[in-house]
C-alpha cells in the first residue's frame, strides 16, 4: 500500500511539472508576440499592406525639373488713364441742358451739356471792346503816318499813336484767348467778332473719343471749372493692378507676358503686359504696385472687376513629387517611402506650393529615395484603419 501511494505521488508531481513546463511555453510566447505588437502599435507611420493593394500602388523616385511657379495676385481691373479724360466747364454757370447719358460713345468736339455764365458774357464784352479799340488806334496810326509825311505832325506823335495800336492788339489777343480758355472755338470766335451778337450759352465738348463712363452733373445744376462733369473713356484697352509682394517683386519685369483671369467674364485666360512696376514699396501691405495693360476689344473688361494676376517666375531645378504622392495630416504634409517587400514608410516632408501638378520638394526626401508616387490617399486609409484595429 505504501509502495502505491509513492507512485501515485510521483505521477501526480511529474504532471504539475509537465504542466508547469507547458505554461511557461505558452507565456512565452505570448510574451514575444504581445512585443511585436507593441512595437506595430507605436509605429503608427508604418504599414504591410495586402497583396491585392500593393499591386495598384505605383512606386517612383522624385525627380529634377525646370520649374517655373506661377505668383498669383489679387488685381482690380481700372481704366487705362492714357485713354481717358475727365471734361468740365471752364466757366462758373448753370447747365440749360443735356446732350449725353451714360455709356454714349462721343468723338471729339461732340457735345456734352450747355451751360450760361456771367463770365462767359463779360468775356465777350471784353473781347468786343478790345477789337474796336484795335480798330480805332489802327486808323489814328494810319493817319498819323499821313500826317507825318506831309510833315504836319511830329515823329513823337506817329511812335504814341503805334504804341496806342501796340497795347489794343495786346488786349484784343489777351480776350481771345480767354475765350478760346473757355471753350469757344475759332468759327465761334469769328462769329462774335463779325457780327458784335454775344453768344448766351456755351457748349461743354468732348476733347476724346470713348464711351461716357461718368457724368456727375443734372439740369440746374451749378457748376465750378474744378467740378468734375464727365469722364470719357477709351476701353479697347485696360489696366490690370495689383500689388506684388515684395519678396518675390524681384521677379517681375516690364514687357513681361502675364496671364490675368476674371472670374466675372468665366474661365478664360488673357494675356496682358506689365507696363509698370514701382519703384517704392508701400509700407502698410509690404508690397509693390505693377501694372498690366490687357486689350478688351469687346469690351468684357470692366473697370473695378475683380482679377487674379498670375506671374510666371523664371526656371529653376527643382526636385519635385507628384501631388498625388502627397498626403496631408494636421497641416503636416507626408510621403510613403518604400521599405521593404509590401511595407512602407510614413514621413513627414517640406514641400513648397503646387506647380502644374507637382509640389516642389524643400526639405525630408532625397532623389534616390522610394516612394509611393499614385495611391498615397488609399494607403494612408489603409494605415488609419490598422491604426484602429
Amino acid at each position: 500500500m505504501r509502495t502505491g501511494l509513492s507512485t501515485i505521488g510521483a505521477i501526480v508531481i511529474i504532471a504539475l511539472g509537465l504542466a508547469g513546463c507547458g505554461k511557461e511555453g505558452t507565456d512565452g510566447a505570448s510574451q514575444e508576440e504581445a512585443v511585436q505588437q507593441s512595437a506595430d502599435e507605436r509605429d503608427v507611420n508604418s504599414i504591410t499592406v495586402r497583396p491585392e493593394l500593393a499591386g495598384r500602388l505605383k512606386i517612383g523616385q522624385p525627380v529634377m525639373v525646370d520649374l517655373a511657379d506661377k505668383i498669383l495676385v489679387p488685381s482690380r481691373v481700372q481704366v487705362d488713364e492714357e485713354r481717358t479724360a475727365q471734361i468740365g466747364s471752364y466757366v462758373t454757370g448753370r447747365i440749360i441742358n443735356m446732350f449725353v447719358v451714360l455709356g454714349d460713345y462721343v468723338k471729339p468736339g461732340d457735345r456734352l451739356a450747355r451751360i450760361t455764365s456771367p463770365e462767359l458774357t463779360q468775356s465777350q464784352l471784353a473781347f468786343l471792346r478790345a477789337s474796336s479799340r484795335v480798330v480805332v488806334t489802327q486808323k489814328s496810326y494810319d493817319r498819323a503816318k499821313h500826317l507825318l509825311a506831309a510833315d504836319v505832325i511830329p515823329l513823337a506823335e506817329v511812335e504814341r499813336r503805334q504804341s496806342e495800336l501796340e497795347i489794343a492788339q495786346a488786349e484784343l489777343s489777351a480776350a481771345t484767348d480767354q475765350l478760346r480758355l473757355y471753350g469757344m472755338g475759332e468759327a465761334e470766335i469769328k462769329e462774335l467778332s463779325r457780327k458784335g451778337k454775344i453768344f448766351p450759352w456755351l457748349d461743354v465738348k468732348a476733347t476724346r473719343e470713348g464711351y461716357i463712363i461718368a457724368r456727375n452733373v443734372i439740369v440746374g445744376q451749378v457748376v465750378q471749372p474744378s467740378d468734375p462733369l464727365f469722364q470719357v473713356a477709351d476701353l479697347s484697352s485696360v489696366w490690370v493692378v495689383g500689388d506684388v509682394p515684395e519678396q518675390i517683386a524681384r521677379d517681375v519685369e516690364l514687357n513681361q507676358h502675364v496671364e490675368i483671369n476674371v472670374p466675372a467674364i468665366g474661365e478664360a485666360h488673357l494675356d496682358g503686359v506689365i507696363i509698370f512696376v514701382s519703384d517704392t514699396v508701400n509700407r502698410l501691405t509690404r508690397s509693390v504696385m505693377t501694372r498690366v495693360l490687357v486689350d478688351n476689344p469687346n469690351r468684357k473688361l470692366k473697370p473695378d472687376m475683380l482679377a487674379t494676376m498670375h506671374i510666371t517666375d523664371p526656371q529653376h531645378k527643382s526636385l519635385v513629387v507628384p501631388e498625388a504622392a502627397v498626403v496631408r495630416e494636421l497641416n503636416q504634409d507626408y510621403v510613403f517611402i518604400a521599405a521593404g517587400e509590401r511595407r512602407f514608410q510614413r514621413v513627414p516632408v517640406e514641400l513648397g506650393p503646387e506647380v502644374a501638378r507637382y509640389r516642389p520638394v524643400i526639405s525630408g526626401l532625397t532623389i534616390d529615395q522610394r516612394i509611393v508616387m499614385e495611391g498615397a490617399f488609399h494607403l494612408d486609409s489603409e494605415r488609419k484603419l490598422a491604426e484602429l484595429e
